[in-house]
């Protein structure tokens, strides 16, 4: 049984293999009935498991449900296919009364899957995420709504955060998520309304891909004021995603499910702004229990957007990592090295070489165009004090010029190639 205490997701039983038949591929017939036993309500992973292991597949599940007697021999399997030893691998009554339901009425399950254009992706398929088969208890299968392809992008990042987020923790994510398409990456949230919805509308403004776990079925989609969203991220090349049926509700269980695969699917979460009982930092807990790297976002002592945040970081001091800035972030992420930064051409970067790594970037900086502190320290990130100090070794070495507040390229940075300095610019902003 999955659950979520007091300080992250616990597991009240041990976890058990999701199949009997690693690294099979399934036939469109085994995924229809893998996805008719998804809808059975109360048969999760571990007693899916059992029924694989006794069964072999779930065609052959649906078949037993639907001969004489089958119901009774889910729930008390014969005994002469049990080893002494061995306890019975059956299922409860209701479980069993379920799957006998769901056979009868497969031919409609299929239908309706069809009809909303979902993909069903099983464990057991090359589409499945590697991330997500290397969790406890995996999903046995997943609905996807778009492109599958964007689950598996070299790089992905979660960013997830509070419903209700201040006007900064807004823009944060939306930097954040816009630089992370710029270096590559793919990133995961959860379509909600707040720091969820911000992180993906800004990594489709910036070119980039991403992809929407929700918790729900996709015919339910929830929250309905994000279908628009929903629909720019399919349109984008990316995907919304549930391990739900089509047809579930959202429910208070339905939420810290889905948010152990948020985790799941990528390298790292970010956690952006959480109040003290927040949704995201069940996310930063599963991410922690998985294995992979959490980062959050400080804040004022006395900002309630934040305090979940800072009591995250007081509880998992080695565990857990501040967000330092951006720049550090994508850094800290080991993806600086796929940034493009703007102007880096030969004749460019041979007239910067000398100043120094900073005056550098704000050399660049001015060679795409950036004329004001204002611009640069939007463009970098940086404090004013550091752009202003870069600013001054560039004069002092003939290579920028200001008048009224405004600055240009001169000397040898003036005759780089304006073209190629002006090819679209991949900075951390």
């Amino acid at each position: 049984m999955l659950g979520v205490g007091a300080s992250g997701p616990v597991h009240a039983d041990p976890p058990a293999p999701v199949s009997a038949l690693p690294g099979a591929r399934p036939t469109l017939e085994e995924r229809d009935a893998w996805a008719v036993l998804a809808g059975v309500r109360g048969l999760g992973p571990v007693g899916f498991g059992l029924l694989l292991r006794r069964y072999g597949s779930g065609a052959a599940i649906l078949r037993e449900a639907s001969s004489p007697g089958g119901a009774r021999r889910l729930v008390e399997p014969e005994e002469a296919s049990q080893a002494p030893t061995e306890p019975a691998e059956g299922v409860s009554q209701a479980i069993a009364d379920g799957i006998a339901r769901a056979a009868d009425g497969a031919a409609l399950t299929i239908g309706r899957i069809r009809s909303l254009g979902l993909a069903v992706v099983t464990v057991e398929d090359p589409l499945y995420p590697i991330r997500l088969t290397q969790i406890e208890m995996p999903p046995h299968l997943i609905y996807v709504l778009g492109s599958p392809g964007a689950m598996h992008a070299e790089a992905v990042i979660a960013i997830v955060g509070t419903r209700r987020p201040t006007d900064a923790g807004r823009a944060i994510a939306a930097r954040l998520a816009a630089n992370l398409a710029a270096v590559g990456a793919s990133v995961v949230s959860g379509l909600a309304i707040g720091i969820d919805g911000a992180a993906h509308a800004a990594t489709l403004q910036a070119g980039g891909t991403t992809v929407a776990v929700i918790g729900s079925g996709h015919a339910k989609l929830h929250p309905r004021v994000h279908g628009r969203l929903a629909d720019a991220v399919v349109a984008s090349g990316g995907a919304v995603i549930s391990e739900l049926g089509p047809d579930v509700e959202p429910s208070r269980g339905t939420f810290p499910r889905r948010n152990r695969v948020i985790s799941g699917l990528a390298d790292a979460t970010v956690v952006i702004e959480a109040p003290a009982r927040s949704g995201a930092l069940i996310t930063a807990s599963w991410a922690l229990e998985q294995g992979r790297e959490c980062y959050l976002v400080p804040g004022a002592i006395d900002a309630p957007a934040s305090a979940g945040c800072l009591a995250f970081l007081r509880e998992f001091p080695d565990r857990a990592r501040i967000v330092a800035g951006i720049p550090q972030l994508i850094d800290d992420l080991g993806l600086a090295d796929h940034l493009t930064q703007p102007g880096v051409t030969s004749d460019v970067a041979a007239t910067l070489t000398g100043v120094g790594e900073v005056a550098g970037r704000i050399g660049r900086e001015i060679a795409v165009g950036r004329a004001t502190v204002d611009e640069l320290v939007a463009s970098t990130g940086w404090p004013v004090a550091t752009v202003l100090a870069a600013l001054t070794i560039l004069e002092r070495a003939g290579l920028t010029v200001g008048a009224h507040g405004r600055f240009r390229a001169a000397g040898a940075l003036a005759a780089a190639d304006p073209d190629k300095s002006r090819q679209r610019p991949r900075t951390i902003v």
